[in-house]
């Protein structure tokens, strides 16, 4: 109806309108048959105003034409604007907005214009949201990437406009809250670093503020500056941390190892409570586990220096006890072998272990036991000696009344009266029954000597000397003179036949001498003493080590062969002999009793 009406409103205006017109063409007329204008000139001037008059309506009708195609094409882009609008913002449509329009063109456009600033004021809302969350990302992570000098007007933040739905700005906040949670936890680990550096360097007594700059000065608060929480920070932060750990760790092993060290010396020089307390902290460290130290000053290089240097004079003051030590010892252990007549250790051995005390390269430990091994080792060789030894010293006393009994029976005037000769004839007497037993003594000694070397593996020596190779060489000597005896009793047999007189069946009787044994050989005989005076025999040499400990034992001050400081000559032996040739002729001890 309201088209219609309308449609009828142009129908009365150009009614009135060609009312209008008959009545100026009448009112031409009425001028035309005045003036008596011509029909052919009425013709021409109605034919212009006819074309005028169409003119004009093409006019107005292509006007209102293009007026038409505006309203259309304003239209078509409302809707589709509306529509990319929708779309963009990932709504379906817009509550109120009727799906279907009708009505003219205007009032089509009239209808859609509200919804369509409506959705254009939604979308700048929409626009801004995502500027303001995209704006903290591109912060966020510029700060994540270590660029401490983002600025947000120096940097736009360019949003796509073509997807502006709640899911896409959902996932934008998401990603701004992982990026403030990865933040959170950087600046947390970081405040986690900075704190344990600050904790480290305290107990090794550093300087905190200047390792902390030196991992990049953002991270000091005096600083001003935003805290760079890059990887490369953090990598720094840890590297540092784990360098003062280490650096940790090394403080406290060495104060833990010196710790031990000064409570092993304190315990072995009964060290008094007064002098340790300076250093029982460094000492209870070796109790305390490195986690639990945190104590400021506790692992700092003056500490470190200063237990070092007492640790160095208690070691100089340890090896100083320890020779005075290992001198006592040694000369226990010499003593025991002196009084045994067993190998004495060298000098040169001594000063080898004297040099390994000096430069620390022997324990007191070990050397204690490897002393005390020693001498019990000394000990129990000299109990395994103890019988033949006693045996030895028989051989010897026997030998004394040997050598005495050959230079009495050389004595040509042992028969006369003097003072003193009757206690050299009942002396005599008692030679002869101990030199009578000297070859089973021998004989005893030699299979003694050979099981004791049998069971020891090893050389028995008396003084470095070979005891069997001296008790063979006696032996071989022993027989040597009594064939000589032999050979000179039968020789001065045949000259007493030859020479004896008829009524004299005793022979000749030795004659006078003026010559006396001294008060030595009367009262004393030619005891040990004497034998200091004689040469060794030739054949009897050291016959290599003898050692009382063997040479895989570990620290010992007993080595096998002959010391530096004891090549003396055999002759200073108390067990050497020699038995001269000039004596041998008037022995006559291993067959029977001499003559009175």
């Amino acid at each position: 109806m309201g088209s219609l009406q309308k449609s009828n409103g142009g129908m009365g205006s150009l009614a009135s309108l060609e009312t209008s017109c008959g009545y100026l063409l009448q009112e031409l007329q009425i001028i035309w048959d005045e003036v008596g204008e011509d029909n052919f000139e009425r013709e021409k001037v109605l034919l212009e105003l006819e074309q005028e008059c169409v003119e004009i309506y093409r006019r107005k009708v292509d006007t209102a034409n293009i007026s038409r195609a505006r309203l259309h094409q304003q239209l078509a882009e409302s809707e589709a604007e509306f529509t990319h609008l929708l779309l963009s913002l990932g709504e379906r449509s817009l509550p109120g907005r009727p799906e279907k329009m009708a009505g003219t063109l205007k009032e089509q456009l009239n209808s859609i214009t509200p919804a369509l600033r409506e959705m254009q004021l939604r979308k700048e809302d929409r626009v801004k949201q995502f500027r303001v969350v995209q704006g903290q990302i591109h912060k966020i992570s510029a700060e994540i990437a270590g660029q401490t000098e983002y600025n947000d007007s120096t940097s736009p933040v360019s949003v796509n406009e073509n997807d502006l739905s709640l899911k896409k700005l959902e996932e934008f906040q998401n990603e701004l809250q992982r990026l403030h949670s990865e933040k959170s936890d950087r600046l947390q680990r970081m405040e986690n670093y900075i704190s344990t550096i600050r904790n480290l360097s305290a107990t090794l007594g550093m300087d905190s503020s200047l390792i902390i700059t030196k991992v990049h000065p953002s991270l000091n608060e005096l600083s001003g500056l935003s805290k760079n929480i890059s990887d490369g920070i953090l990598e720094k932060l840890d590297s540092t941390v784990k360098s003062l750990q280490s650096e940790k760790q090394t403080r406290f092993d060495k104060l833990q190892q010196l710790g031990k060290t000064l409570s092993d010396l304190w315990n072995l020089m009964d060290t008094p409570y007064k002098d340790r307390q300076e250093y029982l902290q460094v000492s209870n460290l070796s109790s305390i586990p490195s986690t639990e130290i945190s104590t400021p000053g506790t692992l700092t290089l003056d500490m470190v220096q200063q237990a070092e240097t007492e640790v160095k004079r208690l070691d100089q003051l340890k090896a100083s006890k320890m020779k005075e030590f290992f001198f006592k010892k040694q000369i226990e252990l010499e003593d025991i072998c002196r009084r045994t007549h067993m190998e004495i250790p060298s000098r040169s051995e001594m000063e080898k272990i004297i040099n390994q005390i000096d430069s620390g390269e022997i324990d007191h430990a070990d050397l204690l036991t490897s002393m005390d091994e020693q001498i019990s080792k000394a000990k129990e060789e000299a109990a395994s000696r103890k019988v033949i030894m006693e045996k030895v010293e028989k051989w010897i006393l026997a030998r004394d009344e040997e050598l005495w009994l050959e230079e009495y029976s050389t004595d040509e005037n042992r028969y006369s009266v003097s003072r003193g000769a009757h206690k050299n004839l009942k002396r005599a007497e008692r030679a002869r029954v101990m030199v009578n037993k000297i070859p089973a003594l021998v004989d005893l000694l030699i299979s003694k000597t050979k099981d004791w070397e049998d069971e020891r593996k090893k050389v028995f020596l008396y003084d470095e000397v070979p005891l069997l190779a001296m008790l063979e060489e006696y032996h071989i000597l022993r027989k040597e003179k009594e064939n000589e005896k032999q050979r000179q009793w039968e020789q001065k047999k045949v000259q007493s036949k030859v020479v004896a007189e008829p009524d004299s069946p005793f022979g000749i009787r030795p004659g006078t001498s003026s010559r006396r044994l001294s008060d030595k050989s009367i009262n004393g005989g030619f005891g040990s003493a004497s034998l200091l005076n004689r040469n060794p025999s030739p054949g009897l040499q050291p016959m290599g080590p003898n050692s009382i400990n063997s040479p895989s034992q570990g620290i010992s001050s007993i080595k096998g062969g002959k010391k530096t400081n004891r090549q003396r000559t055999y002759s200073q032996k108390r067990f050497s002999y020699h038995l001269r040739e000039d004596t041998v002729s008037v022995v006559s001890s291993f067959s029977g009793p001499f003559s009175p």
